[in-house]
């Protein structure tokens, strides 16, 4: 008989899940400010009374009462007893629940601190590209591509300067940070005499943020014609690429209602887009489109067209897109 679900997994499993998007596939919810409305599942009514929080991950029902986490919800509403639901959200998201044996508890550890130091690489490179001395040329690259600093902005462009310590000294003063760092993908370790250096180097940042809005990775765009031209951080604990859209966060985030959806091949062609008010591109990271990226696109809409560039390498992530989409289509 398998034992008890360590609390740091079911803490780690509501970090993940997105509640709006845990109900909107039960429930269809309607954008209503901040919040999410629509007509309470658990009793009768006509007006809508029943909201659910994207910033709490709370939901509550301002008629009958009912109000809770997206575990409770998934218990009340699927009829499911308290592990049954847990193991529904966990495999929503990729994760395998763990089952503590007597008293060693085999549970990951919180991932509330990975979260935290990403935040704050995140904001590390926005500084740099503000204040940086070699700054202008990643703002001078970004006026070029037409991008405005309000666009910028709000996707989170940062720029990693040039030199192999920038992040490591400014974030990383102790072994054990450079460690998490390096772990995160942010810091690779030398091959000879030890030590640390950044792995993003001389490049336009692209914050990767997961359906929370918390930035899990980057994407980096050199500023010269040096290669590669594209650089993502490598997968982590946090970061997997093929569960993940680049511009999904945000594309949710500006539009209220999403017919379609447009996968492009990179994040510049999803905020060039966005610069010309067509927000609702996204785009996979360096990887072709898989059935988990398929899932999240149809939770979201109903419509997906993938226009990719119109070269061989184009038409071929193109047909490999397809075939994948066929098991995932059904009707509606």
């Amino acid at each position: 008989m398998p034992g008890r679900i360590p609390q740091t997994f079911i803490d780690d499993l509501l970090n993940r899940v997105d509640i709006v998007e845990v109900i909107d596939a039960r429930v269809p919810l309607k954008k209503a400010g901040h919040e999410y409305k629509a007509c309470c599942p658990f009793h009768g009514e006509k007006t809508p009374s029943f909201t659910v929080s994207s910033n709490k991950q709370f939901y509550h029902c301002f008629g009958c009462g009912a109000h809770g986490t997206a575990l409770g919800f998934v218990m009340e509403y699927d009829h499911l007893g308290f592990p049954e639901a847990v193991e529904e959200l966990a495999h929503s998201v990729g994760m395998q629940v763990p089952h503590e044996e007597g008293k060693a508890a085999n549970a990951a550890p919180s991932l509330e601190p990975q979260y935290a130091l990403m935040e704050r690489c995140d904001q590390f490179f926005r500084q740099q590209l503000r204040q940086h001395a070699q700054s202008k040329r990643a703002v001078d690259y970004l006026k070029a591509r037409g991008l405005s600093g309000e666009i910028a902005a709000e996707y989170g462009l940062g720029f990693a300067p040039p030199g192999y310590d920038n992040l490591l000294n400014t974030l990383a003063p102790d072994e054990s940070t450079r460690d998490h760092l390096q772990r995160l993908g942010m810091l690779k370790r030398r091959d000879e005499g030890g030590g640390y250096y950044d792995f993003f180097r001389d490049r336009i940042v692209f914050p990767i943020r997961d359906k929370r809005g918390r930035t899990i990775a980057f994407g980096g765009r050199i500023l010269d014609d040096g290669t590669p031209k594209y650089l993502n951080s490598p997968e982590t604990v946090l970061f997997h690429k093929g569960r993940e859209l680049y511009g999904l966060y945000e594309a949710r985030k500006a539009l209220r209602h999403i017919d379609r959806l447009l996968v492009v091949e990179g994040y510049m062609d999803t905020v060039a887009l966005a610069q010309f008010d067509i927000r609702n591109a996204v785009a996979t990271l360096g990887t072709a489109t898989t059935p988990e990226h398929l899932g999240q696109l149809f939770r979201v809409t109903h419509e997906v067209v993938f226009c990719f560039d119109g070269d061989r390498a184009g038409r071929q992530a193109a047909w490999r897109a397809l075939e994948n989409s066929l098991p995932v289509i059904k009707e509606g």
